[in-house]
């Protein structure tokens, strides 16, 4: 018995050994047979697009299914190339909806102007892109049976929009050092803005503060990429802004900011400008005026400007609503927001001195600063 038992034992590594080599190793191997995408969709064949990368636009890229041959799952990517090309060595390759699950992509305007870009199609103008899709199942890929062209017109602007854009350079307020350049306010969409003093020398705005970042500079009314801006004449404050979207830029001279006192319909104090977009009086006494049914105390800011060719002009900026209350220490800080109006009116669109300001000496400041909220606070002594 003892003998029995030996010789099973001695067979069981044997007949494991059997048991498993019959489970074949080409029973698990993956199978990655797949038939290509026959048939691209949309969009059709030559489709004019005017690409609008401010907006949210998008287009949408839509093929038949490729078929794996076990019924397994396939991903997808769009290849997108210059007109002619044979996708050998591709502008872009994009992983479709879902993470290449889905036999769509959604691209939007901004995505394709910076692809058309790459492509050589010039702002303005009008060319042409291929594209196709591959279809993958493991290291298996294979491009779709057809490609297509679509034409697209780029707007007047740059491909590659930046997310932040930086002041910097020895006529700047933080000098050359690219670590300590200043981050401009975002406006809008590829809209960029900055209140700030510059001396004699060079200026440039760059896409990041680090590293070697891609420089922009301004052109007359133009923004360009590449090189630098020249400013002499003294030390000035001005609003540059720059608009990415349309290679346009501005450079406004603020020449005054004053206090405009709504009932004396004159200008109360002027403030002075500090740095970093700040402009302050101080110490400064604050009377309302009397009126037959009380105390007036209404009151916003005229800012006096030139323009780049020397025209003189007027802007305004008071409260975001036509009338107020008095604040307190319970009235929200949007209160106190610089808001742009169009409204030159004496009384309307003015905020209101607190209670305690009256007869007291006061400093008022204004924060066009980049890095928050345009706003001011008054301070009583």
């Amino acid at each position: 018995m003892k003998t029995f038992f030996a010789n099973i034992l001695l067979a069981l590594p044997v007949s494991l050994g059997l048991i498993l080599t019959g489970c074949s190793k080409d029973d698990h191997e993956l199978n990655t047979n797949l038939q290509p995408v026959a048939h691209l969709n949309a969009p059709v064949a030559d489709k004019y697009i005017k690409l609008q990368p401010a907006t949210s636009a998008s287009v949408s890229f839509e093929w038949d299914q490729a078929r794996a041959e076990d019924g397994s799952l396939v991903l997808y990517e769009v290849v997108i190339d210059k007109d002619g090309a044979d996708f050998s060595n591709p502008i872009a390759k994009i992983t479709s909806d879902g993470g290449g699950v889905q036999n769509k992509l959604t691209l939007s305007h901004k995505d394709l102007n910076s692809i058309a870009g790459k492509a050589g199609i010039a702002a303005l103008a009008t060319g042409k892109l291929k594209w196709t899709v591959n279809a993958s199942k493991g290291y298996n890929i294979q491009p779709a049976a057809e490609s297509r062209t679509i034409e697209v017109e780029r707007p007047n602007g740059f491909a590659e929009i930046p997310v932040d854009v930086f002041l910097t350079g020895d006529a700047t307020e933080a000098g050359a050092d690219l670590a300590q350049a200043v981050k401009l306010k975002s406006t809008a969409a590829g809209v960029f803005e900055i209140y700030t003093s510059l001396k004699d020398g060079k200026y440039k705005f760059v896409d990041r503060n680090t590293g070697t970042p891609t420089t922009y500079f301004i052109d007359e009314a133009a923004l360009k990429e590449g090189g630098e801006s020249t400013h002499s004449g003294g030390t000035k404050v001005y609003r540059l802004r720059l608009d990415f979207n349309n290679t346009a830029a501005s450079i406004t001279e603020i020449t005054a900011i004053g206090l405009w006192f709504a009932p004396e319909n004159s200008i109360m104090y002027d403030l002075n400008y500090t740095t970093n977009g700040i402009w302050t009086f101080e110490n400064k006494l604050i009377n309302f005026h009397q009126e037959s049914w009380g105390r007036d105390e209404r009151y916003k800011f005229r800012v006096s400007v030139k323009a780049a060719d020397g025209t003189a002009g007027t802007e305004w900026f008071g409260s975001s609503n036509a009338d107020n209350n008095r604040p307190t220490a319970a009235t929200p800080l949007s209160f106190w927001e610089l808001r742009p109006i169009a409204n030159s009116d004496q009384y309307n669109y003015c905020y209101k001195f607190a209670s305690e300001v009256d007869t007291k000496n006061c400093d008022v400041k204004l924060y066009f600063s980049p890095d928050k909220t345009y706003t001011h606070e008054v301070i009583v002594r």
